[in-house]
C-alpha cells in the first residue's frame, strides 16, 4: 500500500542533496512547479479510476477511493503551499524599508 501522508508527499517533492551539499533543483520555483504537476497527475489518475470503475473496467472500489484520497491530499497540500506563499509575500510587502 502506498503511503499518502502529507509528510511523505513533502519528502517526495524536496530535491535530494548530493554529497557536496548543493541542491539539484533550482529552488522554490521548481518545487512549486513539481507540486502543481504532481497534483495534476493525481487528479487525472483519480478521474481515470472513477471513470474505469463506472464503466466496469475496474472492480475494486478500494483502489478508486485511494486514488481519490491521494488527489484530495495533493490538492490540499498545494492550496496550503499557495496560501503560505501569498502570506509570505504580503508580509514582505508590509515591511518598512
Amino acid at each position: 500500500m502506498k503511503d499518502i501522508t502529507i509528510d511523505s508527499r513533502l519528502q517526495a517533492m524536496i530535491p535530494s542533496l548530493d554529497q557536496s551539499g548543493q541542491k539539484d533543483g533550482g529552488g522554490f520555483c521548481d518545487l512549486l512547479a513539481k507540486a502543481v504537476e504532481d497534483t495534476n497527475t493525481a487528479q487525472i489518475n483519480a478521474d481515470k479510476a472513477v471513470s474505469d470503475f463506472s464503466l466496469g473496467k475496474a472492480d475494486n472500489i478500494h483502489d478508486v477511493m485511494i486514488a481519490l484520497e491521494q488527489a484530495d491530499i495533493s490538492m490540499r497540500l498545494l492550496v496550503q503551499m499557495r496560501n503560505k506563499a501569498v502570506e509570505a509575500y504580503q508580509e514582505i510587502i508590509r515591511m518598512q524599508v
